[in-house]
């Protein structure tokens, strides 16, 4: 995470192929993450943030990288308000 270059920040997205082969499943992550993004997106147009898929999920443990992603996010806000 970086402060915004520009007036409002960006967000990317990274889920690769290797780490979640179906495309069903890297779809649903991507809506799950985006999700999340929208909701605390007052909070985080201030910065520029990639999040990234960094190993191998498994479908029952899917709806868990929403939460888990919205855990990080959170515990940032909360630093960077500091």
């Amino acid at each position: 995470m970086t402060a915004a270059a520009g007036t409002a920040g960006r967000v990317g997205l990274v889920i690769g192929k290797q780490y979640l082969q179906s495309a069903v499943d890297r779809n649903y992550v991507r809506r799950a993450l985006r999700e999340v993004v929208r909701k605390r997106r007052r909070e985080i147009e201030r910065f520029d943030i990639v999040l990234r898929l960094r190993g191998r999920c498994e479908r029952v443990s899917l709806h868990g990288v929403g939460l888990e992603a919205a855990e990080l996010l959170d515990a940032f806000l909360q630093r960077g308000a500091r």
